[in-house]
């Protein structure tokens, strides 16, 4: 289903305090099973949510590239990491990450909302929005940010507070 960035963004001003509280409160107090009802979530999110309709990830946040995504992406582009970095990475001193230089990322086609790498893209991206990570409580603090920037997420809290 095509996203509609502005309606999800009157959405996510509507509901991000309500969210942030229900998330708080599963990652306090787990339901049993969550990790399976997130699971089945996940699968209906999926249906109802098209990335490439959004694209708002790659158009307002960084991934954290590691070293290995580095020397992979360098190698794809045939740059040495050292060219890589300096062309388009920044070192977050606070967090230990490497970060992208700009917003949008520099790697997304904003007419086609298509990633010029994505086959061999961070791993960061590869796994966003992380709905299905194993042990959902360690990830709560990830969908309680991420409910604001990715669509999929805000369906899945909504789903996950309808059905808990």
């Amino acid at each position: 289903m095509q996203v509609n960035l502005r309606s999800f963004k009157q959405r996510v001003r509507h509901n991000q305090r309500s969210f942030r509280r229900f998330l708080t409160k599963i990652e306090k107090n787990p339901p049993r099973h969550l990790d399976k009802i997130a699971e089945a979530i996940d699968a209906e999110v999926w249906q109802e949510v098209d990335c490439l309709s959004c694209a708002n990830c790659c158009k307002t946040m960084s991934p954290t590239f590691n070293n290995k995504d580095i020397k992979r992406i360098a190698a794809h582009l045939e740059m040495s990491t050292d060219e890589f970095k300096e062309k388009w990475l920044y070192f977050d001193k606070a967090d230990g990450d490497w970060m992208n230089v700009k917003q949008p990322c520099q790697f997304l086609d904003l007419r086609t909302n298509m990633c010029s790498i994505y086959e061999v893209r961070p791993d960061d991206c590869a796994g966003f929005p992380h709905l299905k990570k194993k042990k959902m409580t360690d990830y709560i603090h990830v969908h309680k940010q991420n409910v604001a920037y990715c669509p999929a997420t805000f369906k899945m809290v909504e789903k996950m507070m309808a059905k808990l």
